[in-house]
């Protein structure tokens, strides 16, 4: 079983999972949000990273020990959090960062202290709107940076181009610095469009498989081994990519020939979300 997605370790498993995994003991698991702007979930405790998750997304906790959280994510994956980071009793959210990135202030004027950095995607429980101003938590955050979760975004290119320049970072979910599959994920949930964490995931589960010779359009997914690109058009990708460690647009068979002289190899999966 991926040990990815298999909520599981050893210790503990969740209670679907009773008679399929052994464990120590199976729980139902308790909600939390993760309550910091990026928080990085790891393969092991104090391990290394293996995605990112954003502030105000729940999670199942399933362990608390020795200051990390065994969770599993909304797309199903697991891993550990610290447990200072989560909180169990926070307002459900009800918008979300459409913004590159925006500030919480401590009051309702730009001018103001700011307390936070959130990236695009981050999501608040915005508890009142004073004029230009939405009030969560957190502080005061520029109305005109944020939309009510069920307002999605109609095409996952226009989310996906709203991530150019941000730098690459391995295993990174947010526009203070992500990889080829987060940047992929994060413009298929702001559309929501189900998407797994990682590459080798989204090529068996995104949308539908195209065929070696079929035409590709905006939006459609490419798949290397270990990487993911996005069509932009007919002749032109965008992707997150540690050659010029950044998100980037560029021309598909110009990446296509880089891509393989650098050794990664030839196009092995098509998919159309």
């Amino acid at each position: 079983m991926d040990r990815r997605t298999t909520a599981a370790n050893g210790r503990v498993a969740a209670a679907e999972l009773e008679g399929v995994v052994e464990a120590a003991a199976y729980v139902a698991g308790t909600p939390a949000f993760v309550a910091t702007p990026v928080l990085d979930m790891l393969k092991s405790p104090s391990g290394p990273r293996d995605r990112q998750l954003l502030l105000g997304a729940k999670v199942r906790v399933l362990e608390d020990r020795e200051g990390w959280s065994f969770v599993q994510a909304a797309d199903g994956y697991v891993g550990y959090l610290a447990s200072n980071a989560l909180d169990a009793r926070a307002a459900e959210p009800n918008h979300r960062v459409i913004a590159r990135a925006t500030h919480a202030y401590e009051r309702g004027d730009f001018k103001s202290p700011d307390r936070a950095s959130l990236p695009f995607g981050a999501a608040v429980a915005v508890s009142r709107i004073n004029g230009r101003y939405a009030e969560t938590s957190l502080g005061f955050i520029p109305l005109v940076h944020l939309r009510p979760l069920a307002d999605l975004f109609p095409d996952p290119v226009e989310v996906a181009r709203l991530h150019l320049g941000t730098p690459y970072l391995w295993g990174g979910n947010s526009t203070f610095g992500l990889d080829c599959s987060g940047l992929v994920q994060a413009a298929l949930l702001a559309c929501g469009i189900p998407c797994p964490g990682d590459s080798d995931m989204q090529s068996r589960e995104v949308g539908q498989a195209l065929g070696n010779n079929a035409p590709l359009q905006s939006g459609d997914l490419i798949f290397w081994n270990g990487h993911v690109a996005m069509m932009t058009g007919p002749d032109r990708m965008i992707h997150a990519n540690a050659t010029h460690m950044a998100v980037v647009e560029e021309g598909f068979q110009a990446a296509c020939a880089r891509i393989a002289a650098n050794g990664d190899g030839n196009i092995i999966a098509r998919r159309r979300p």
